[in-house]
């Protein structure tokens, strides 16, 4: 079972820092929009020096060749995971990957499919879109597939529909993660850790739940639990 990803929503290196010193043992954060575009790529050193893993959260989307010169400079940074977005297409995604894998062969290249911040009426209302959002996270996931990628970044309840039609290698990355007592704030598909593991999901993101926590490192570890077991603590 792999190790809970916890979102670093922060916007500086010193609130990482103190963050992160309250852990005696190695994490897997995400580095998003926020953090790396105040802090530069410099920040994705200062962490590894830490001893963390790192998926570098930017969601890149543009035509093929500009968003496959920019991964190939990412794939230049210690990072053991990032991301596009799967509405780029097939080619993009594909050119994305090549530029990636060939600074960082052993990297994980996954797409996003649909924020799990959207629903239904979103995608039906706002996209424009003929397919249910269930139907859009399939259609990407299989393009992502299609273009060489390594998984997709879902909601934990698409993680079984992905896995069938994709294949049980291809990996799910969730976030929209949250304990029982926790806000939703701008999530709409959520689920408790345990949760994702029994829909089985191969990665969950985690943010607020830890970060914003009175004691992050008890939080984390009873996510940890519950992501491990499958069993929902009381």
């Amino acid at each position: 079972m792999s190790r809970p990803i916890i979102a670093l929503d922060f916007g500086t290196m010193a609130q990482v820092k103190r963050f992160l010193k309250q852990f005696n043992e190695p994490l897997f954060v995400k580095v998003g929009m926020e953090l790396y575009l105040q802090n530069g790529p410099g920040i994705i050193k200062e962490i590894r020096s830490m001893g963390h893993d790192i998926f570098l959260d930017l969601k890149l989307y543009d035509i093929p060749n500009t968003v496959a010169r920019a991964m190939a400079g990412l794939g230049k940074l210690d990072v053991q995971m990032t991301n596009v977005h799967a509405q780029g297409g097939k080619t993009m995604m594909n050119h994305a990957n090549e530029a990636f894998k060939s600074g960082n062969p052993e990297g994980t290249l996954i797409a996003v499919t649909q924020l799990t911040s959207m629903n239904d009426s979103n995608v039906k209302d706002e996209q424009k879109s003929i397919l249910t959002l269930q139907e859009s996270v399939k259609n990407y996931a299989m393009l992502a597939k299609q273009a060489g990628l390594d998984g997709v970044v879902s909601s934990p309840l698409e993680s079984e529909m992905i896995h069938e039609h994709c294949g049980s290698d291809f990996l799910t990355i969730t976030p929209g993660i949250r304990l029982n007592e926790d806000s939703k704030d701008d999530q709409v598909r959520v689920v408790t850790p345990a949760a994702a593991h029994r829909l089985g999901t191969d990665f969950i993101v985690v943010g607020r739940s830890v970060t914003q926590a009175a004691e992050p490192v008890e939080k984390y570890r009873m996510v940890k639990e519950m992501w491990e077991s499958g069993d929902e603590l009381s």
